[in-house]
């Protein structure tokens, strides 16, 4: 299953691991990884995540974030079709840069948008062309947790 990382979910192991959500949904995210390293799940890269991750001022972040572009099986590219789905995107209430991560997203084909931003997820979450979900809420999917 072709998956989309939104840059807060890439950045959440750096997160106040504190908190238990943020400690379940930092494990989810790198269990999603895990996932990928071994040809189990597909990831989408998009010019959205290298240019917002180029100002992350952490250095070892920004590498360590940048090292999963090579194992995206897909990258977007800016190009009309994105900006036009992200400004419907915008309309709806995301931030521009959200709607960068979503339109690019949905222009690849991903049937996963995975984050962990509250109020984008209900932004997207109104769509019918991508299922928004948080980390746990998509590794569930993608392990079948429920099916049995």
């Amino acid at each position: 299953m072709l998956i989309y990382l939104d840059l807060c979910c890439f950045n959440r192991p750096w997160d106040d691991q504190s908190a238990s959500r943020v400690r379940l949904e930092t494990e989810a995210k790198l269990l999603l990884q895990e996932r990928i390293r071994n040809g189990l799940t597909s990831l989408v890269w998009s010019y959205a995540l290298t240019y917002e991750n180029d100002f992350n001022p952490h250095r070892e972040r920004r590498e360590t974030i940048a090292a999963w572009q090579p194992l995206a099986v897909a990258t977007v590219h800016a190009s009309p079709s994105v900006v036009a789905l992200a400004q419907q995107i915008e309309a709806d209430g995301a931030s521009a840069f959200d709607a960068l991560h979503v339109g690019c997203a949905i222009h690849a084909g991903a049937a996963l948008f995975v984050t962990t931003d509250d109020r984008l997820l209900r932004i997207v979450r109104r769509r019918s062309d991508i299922i928004a979900e948080l980390p746990q809420e998509a590794l569930a999917r993608l392990e079948h947790w429920y099916e049995n």
